[in-house]
């Protein structure tokens, strides 16, 4: 079993926590930008009250372990690893509960270059505990806009794990998929289910706009989140997401190992 001590260890010497690759100043722009209601940052979450760029910093001081100081505007940001191992431990008691359960689960990414592996141990272990793991829309088509246009693009499912790619990339099932974070992948699974009167996931793991599209429709949602990804941590402070864990997004996809082993034994599931 990897001890709290050991996965500390880890964060910090992978950079997934301490100081990050995520910049500051990307942090803040994305604070201004929440603040002003953007969508690139919003994430299909639409929260009750208004949120400042003030409020926003000091509920990622709180969150995420940033510096609460406005003066400090550059240089690389920082998580607490307390803060990620608190986290991570909520997020293995909504496994825990959802695997006792045999709860429907739906899992997704929008960054699957990175964050699939992580998912897919995920989905493996609750599916083995009796857990339907959903794979609904199969190839269906999500119109997203991206700063090129809007793109077409096709949901596909790798190991029971929810990605786009752009049509014609690379085959149904290949293991990589496009980077997003909007919130209509999620909307269109829902929505796919509900046409069919399928069963509806009672939770959804994922990240970005799969987290905050599920939270903001009602449905439990779990996820990791960047300091540069306010709305997860807004969500969780107004209830709609459950779990937001504060970790780098955008490190090397084997360093994300780690992190299943400790929640899969602190929920007590096989790895």
């Amino acid at each position: 079993m990897l001890s709290t001590g050991a996965l500390r260890a880890h964060l910090l010497a992978a950079r997934l926590a301490g100081p990050v690759a995520t910049s500051r100043e990307k942090s803040l722009r994305s604070y201004r930008l929440f603040a002003a209601r953007d969508p690139r940052v919003t994430l299909g979450l639409h929260p009750d009250r208004a949120w400042g760029e003030g409020d926003l910093l000091r509920l990622m001081a709180d969150r995420c372990g940033v510096s609460a100081d406005p003066g400090h505007v550059s240089g690389p940001d920082v998580i607490d690893p307390e803060r990620t191992l608190a986290a991570l431990d909520a997020f293995a008691e909504r496994l825990a509960s959802a695997a006792r359960r045999r709860a429907p689960v739906l899992l997704g990414t929008g960054h699957p270059h990175r964050l699939l592996g992580f998912y897919a141990g995920l989905a493996d272990a609750l599916s083995a505990a009796g857990c339907t793991v959903l794979t609904p829309a199969q190839g269906r088509c999500v119109d997203i806009t991206t700063r090129f246009g809007v793109r077409t693009y096709h949901l596909d499912y790798v190991r029971g794990v929810a990605l786009v790619r752009e049509p014609g990339v690379r085959g149904p099932g290949s293991d990589t998929g496009a980077h997003t974070h909007s919130p209509l992948p999620v909307r269109a699974v829902l929505e796919r289910l509900a046409e069919t009167r399928e069963v509806l996931p009672e939770l959804v793991i994922g990240d970005h706009g799969w987290v905050c599209g599920a939270g903001q429709l009602g449905i439990e949602a779990i996820g990791p989140a960047d300091t540069d990804d306010p709305a997860l941590f807004v969500g969780e402070a107004e209830g709609r997401v459950s779990v937001a864990v504060p970790v780098d997004d955008g490190v090397r996809a084997e360093y994300y190992r780690p992190l299943v082993r400790y929640v899969l034994n602190r929920a007590h599931l096989s790895w």
